[in-house]
């Protein structure tokens, strides 16, 4: 029989923890640019990429590039020289090329619906999910490979895939914790709660954690 999983102290005390991580990129660009232009190029860039070479590209191109005008007037070999080297450089610049005259449908502007967002080149559910949330302060869920995979661990869902996580959050999650979830457990799942070998001898919740399907890394040997 799984134990019950208090998601209200689960989420509140990882939120604690993850306090002193690295802020992740996407809302450090939220915070100082206050631009859903500049979330969303990020968000893009994003995708199957570390942090820290995000960080470096979205300010390279950003810099060039601060508004779709400007990316407009850029070559898709000069976008790809100003990524490199994200994850699918080559396809995310083809995506960045078409991503200002998408926009022309919005009148220039980054729109903020769910539905909206995904007609952009690039961007499905989770990133418009991320864009929403960050960008303009909306409810919206979030789920990437981490959130699914923790939630599947916690058994606060059973899921097979993060469509059906999100699906599944969007009943049963508090709408509190919606804008986020994404942040805490992205976060945590980084560093901490990582896809193999979870370092669950140092996990604040290691005594609650129903460790559902986890195989989790040893303990460091004390000296």
């Amino acid at each position: 029989m799984t134990m019950a999983v208090d998601i209200a102290f689960f989420l509140g005390t990882l939120k604690q923890e993850v306090e002193t991580y690295q802020v992740p990129v996407v809302e450090l660009i939220a915070v100082q640019s206050r631009s859903a232009f500049k979330v969303l190029v990020a968000t893009i860039l994003s995708a199957r990429t570390k942090d820290e070479v995000t960080a470096v590209a979205a300010r390279r191109l950003l810099e060039k590039a601060p508004d779709p005008e400007a990316l407009k007037a850029l070559s898709i070999s000069q976008i790809q020289e100003l990524i490199f080297p994200v994850g699918f450089y080559k396809s995310k610049a083809q995506y960045l090329s078409k991503l200002p005259e998408a926009l022309d449908a919005f009148q220039g502007q980054v729109p903020d619906e769910i539905d909206a967002l995904v007609t952009l080149p690039g961007v499905g559910r989770k990133t418009a999910n991320l864009v929403r949330a960050v960008a303009f302060d909306k409810d919206a869920i979030c789920v990437d490979t981490h959130v699914h995979r923790i939630m599947n661990i916690w058994g606060y869902v059973k899921t097979k895939t993060p469509l059906d996580t999100e699906k599944a959050l969007r009943k049963k999650l508090p709408k509190k914790f919606w804008k986020e979830v994404n942040r805490i457990l992205v976060t945590f799942g980084q560093g901490t709660c990582r896809p193999v070998g979870p370092h669950c001898y140092r996990c604040v919740l290691e005594k609650h954690c129903p460790q559902i399907g986890v195989k989790p890394a040893k303990s460091p040997k004390k000296e």
